[in-house]
């Protein structure tokens, strides 16, 4: 199921991304962006928007609160957002390149079991 996911800044001066509901007007499962100060720069962390006391994604905000969505920003935070979501880990590399019709010579004993040998 793809998601209306959406960056945006709300008028308290905060960045939230969450899945936007065109129905009721709102973005839902939100979480909080905020920025780490770090000896490399500054990093960005994902949050539940009521950390510390509510450590769930389940929030929800009415589009009337959002004061700017921003219409470019990194792939990377949609990932990351929807990893911290659902609790899995996103993979674009699918099973890392492993060819299991032709292996290389000296393949482990593990391939030869998948194979049948």
């Amino acid at each position: 199921m793809a998601y209306d996911l959406r960056l945006v800044k709300i008028i308290t001066g905060e960045m939230i991304i969450g899945k936007y509901d065109a129905e009721k007007k709102l973005l839902k499962d939100i979480a909080i962006l905020q920025s780490v100060p770090t000896q490399q720069g500054v990093q960005m962390m994902l949050l539940p928007y009521g950390y510390p006391f509510d450590q769930s994604f389940d929030g929800e905000i009415s589009a009337d609160h959002i004061l700017y969505t921003y219409k470019k920003y990194p792939e990377e935070l949609n990932t990351r957002y929807l990893e911290a979501v659902s609790n899995l880990t996103l993979s674009s590399g699918g099973l890392g390149g492993i060819n299991l019709k032709n292996p290389p010579k000296g393949s482990s004993e593990f391939t030869g079991l998948i194979r049948g040998k």
